[in-house]
């Protein structure tokens, strides 16, 4: 059986395996195709390809910030995207601004932080992202470090990231990141789209209209889903003639979840290939 994990993250993002570890770790759990699909930038993408052990198949990918506005306040969502040309200018330039503004966004976080007397600094946290994009699991690492807090679970907790010291940041409309990815050759799929775990999610009828602009596929098998919400996204995805996907979503020690905790289907992984036209699979 062909083992396919679609969600995984590396250190230019938010992960704790570089691009290249990542790809053999891929290995080392048993797959067979992974995607790389760090936070809002295609950074790992080279160091992943150059890496790419025999045998493994390797999908380049993002995992875009983007946001809803049909309600007040927005609701914050994450779209996978897969195989999209990097240089395609309009999606080339949203990518650089959502980088730019999670740098500006975890240096106010910082600030405040310093502000109540917190040991950490600006260049602990930039240090610890490594030259990637940087984001709040970063800061988290300070915490730990400091002694506040154990995990990266308890400093998103209310206390600490999750609401004292929260900054919003920016995100694309959700729409026109749906049309972006599409213009760039690539395939866009819903992350984790009933993790109520998460905070709140949005309408069945908003992935209606999603799927009538493009949106290629829903990811059902999440550790944040339980099997109700699986089988529920599942039967959505039936309906509206989307592919059905299943990811770890993996962070390295970020998260406890492992590379390949949850898979996606031959089939599915098939159409996301033949549908997609700005880069091909390696391997």
């Amino acid at each position: 059986m062909t083992r396919i994990d679609l969600h995984c993250h590396s250190t230019a993002s938010d992960g704790t395996l570089t691009p290249a570890e990542l790809v053999s770790a891929a290995v080392e759990a048993g797959l067979d195709v992974m995607a790389i699909t760090d936070h809002d930038t295609t950074g790992g993408w080279e160091e992943a390809a150059a890496a790419r052990p025999a045998g493994l198949t390797l999908v380049r990918g993002a995992e875009l910030s983007c946001r809803w506005h049909g309600v007040e306040p927005a609701i914050p969502l994450h779209l996978l995207a897969y195989l999209f040309d990097p240089a395609e200018p309009r999606l080339a330039a949203d990518l650089a601004r959502l980088r730019s503004d999670r740098e500006q966004r975890a240096e106010k976080i910082v600030g405040r932080l310093r502000a109540d007397g917190v040991d950490i600094s600006w260049p602990e946290v930039s240090g610890y992202a490594a030259g990637g994009s940087i984001g709040r699991p970063h800061i988290a690492q300070a915490l730990i470090r400091a002694g506040l807090v154990r995990t990266t679970d308890e400093a998103f907790a209310s206390r600490w990231l999750g609401a004292r010291y929260f900054v919003p940041k920016a995100d694309l409309d959700v729409f026109e990141a749906v049309r972006a990815v599409r213009e760039a050759g690539g395939v866009t799929v819903f992350a984790h789209p009933n993790a109520t775990v998460r905070g709140r999610i949005v309408p069945d009828k908003l992935i209606v209209d999603l799927a009538r602009e493009g949106l290629f596929g829903l990811e059902a098998d999440h550790e944040d889903h339980t099997p109700e919400q699986r089988a529920h996204v599942r039967k959505l995805a039936g309906e509206l003639g989307l592919v059905v996907t299943g990811s770890s979503d993996f962070h390295g020690t970020h998260k406890t979840v492992r590379l390949g905790a949850f898979t996606t289907e031959l089939a599915a992984y098939g159409k996301i290939v033949a549908a997609a036209t700005g880069v091909p699979v390696l391997g």
